[in-house]
């Protein structure tokens, strides 16, 4: 099984979660060969700006090949790029963009064998798990969603105490973790370990792990 690192969010460009992605890196080893799939924006991440601030920021933290994957890539080929790969890193935006595409490609079957790090970042992180809590920003509107389950976990992404509410109540009924930008939480064979501040929520109430 990979070793997950599902983090909660973080600013590309301000590198907030930089301890965060060393400490995926170097479980990774060296060298490392890193395989990125934005595929979580509606219309595709395909913006040269973002791709380059990316591939920096993975420079720095020593990455010595990062490919792209495309849309159009064929099983085949998605399939032989990752077996050159040592960590995988899925990008932010919609969940169930993501997690939908994962499967048409068949690459949610991929990733069940990749015996890498995945890093799976906002809606990256969501995609990885069992159950996806999405709240909205400006209502109290909340839905859960499928994930692909590699982590028998439920998951809040971008958490903020004004979401506690919604939170307790639906823990009622499931555990409920909930994890702000900049941190993370390390799944891997069933275990859970934690960089900054991760929280459950479970029979209604939230505690600090």
């Amino acid at each position: 099984m990979p070793k997950l690192y599902l983090l909660g969010g973080e600013n590309v460009f301000k590198r907030s979660a930089r301890e965060v992605n060393e400490r995926a890196f170097q479980d990774a080893g060296e060298p490392s060969f890193v395989l990125v799939f934005p595929w979580a924006k509606a219309s595709f991440d395909k913006g040269y700006k973002k791709r380059k601030r990316l591939a920096d920021y993975f420079t720095s933290l020593g990455a010595v090949m990062i490919n792209f994957i495309e849309y159009s890539d064929s099983n085949e080929t998605i399939a032989k790029k990752m077996a050159d790969s040592n960590l995988v890193y899925l990008t932010g935006g919609l969940a169930n963009v993501l997690v939908e595409r994962l499967k048409n490609m068949g690459v949610d079957h991929l990733l069940y064998d990749y015996r890498g790090v995945i890093v799976g970042r906002s809606a990256g992180a969501l995609a990885l798990c069992r159950k996806c809590v999405v709240t909205s920003r400006s209502s109290s509107k909340v839905k859960i969603i499928d994930g692909l389950g590699l982590a028998d976990l439920t998951l809040k992404v971008h958490y903020k105490l004004e979401k506690d509410s919604i939170l307790e109540r639906l823990s009622r009924q499931e555990k409920i973790y909930a994890v702000p930008e900049g941190s993370a939480l390390i799944y891997s064979s069933d275990a859970c370990s934690f960089i900054g501040e991760v929280y459950l929520f479970e029979n209604g109430k939230k505690r600090l792990l």
